[in-house]
């Protein structure tokens, strides 16, 4: 039988008039945090190649492609207000030795690193004088490595020590940086059919994990009540990162 997720944690309004950009915003998880943010009161400004399926006055979609790194500066200096950064956008193509997709490993590194180093590398420091300011990017559970998954695992390592590194560098100055790394997550992605070869692996929990819990998650890393967590790399993996 379904399990219901409940995902009330925050009040209403917890994160009234914060200024958010979400990378990946038109699907899954992006689009699942950028809706729990409007929920929470949250202005959010949604960075996509797609088009928006968020219809709300406090959404702002802006249409890039985020392998442009170029462009990424440029829309970056144009959101240097914002209060926080959820870099959300990412894309999994699979390959073991001897076959390795080397177009597929370039373009996952300009979207998942490359992307949020533009990122955050002008919208961070605007933090910092400000004294204020949030980081969130989403990492994965294969992120310590996989078979058949080496290019992908090895973006969001990155991800991981530029968390760790830039979370060091502005701790004192009121800013945090962490990572959300989820197991086998019910996206679309499961579905592309560039990954056919590697099914995902279920937790134990026994159910893939739901946008709208890693959505939460995030949402509290932004709050105020997450001031003391920062460089973190934490697992929503329904204990998929468990030893058997």
């Amino acid at each position: 039988m379904a399990t219901s997720v409940s995902s009330e944690v925050l009040a209403p309004a917890a994160l009234a008039g914060m200024q958010v950009a979400v990378t990946g915003s038109s699907g899954g998880i992006g689009r699942a945090i950028a809706s729990r943010l409007l929920a929470l009161g949250a202005v959010v400004h949604g960075l996509d190649r797609a088009p928006a399926t968020i219809d709300d006055p406090r959404f702002h979609a802006v249409t890039i492609d985020l392998a442009d790194g170029p462009k990424v500066t440029d829309v970056a200096r144009a959101l240097v207000h914002v209060d926080a950064l959820v870099h959300a956008a990412g894309v999994l193509r699979v390959g073991g030795l001897g076959e390795l997709d080397y177009t597929a490993g370039d373009a996952m590194w300009r979207i998942h690193v490359d992307a949020a180093t533009r990122l955050a590398d002008v919208l961070v420091p605007a933090m910092c004088e400000r004294g204020r300011g949030r980081v969130a990017f989403i990492g994965s559970r294969v992120a310590r490595g996989m078979p058949g998954r080496a290019q992908y695992a090895a973006t969001k390592a990155a991800l991981v020590s530029l968390a760790r590194s830039w979370a060091r560098e502005v701790v004192a100055k009121g800013v945090t940086v962490n990572v959300v790394a989820p197991a086998a997550t019910a996206t679309t992605m499961l579905e592309d059919p560039a990954r056919v070869a590697s099914a995902p692996r279920v937790p134990p929990l026994g159910r893939l994990i739901e946008p709208e819990e890693i959505a939460e998650l995030v949402c509290f890393l932004l709050s105020p009540a997450a001031a003391a967590i920062t460089g973190q790399d934490i697992a929503i993996c329904g204990g998929a990162s468990l030893p058997s």
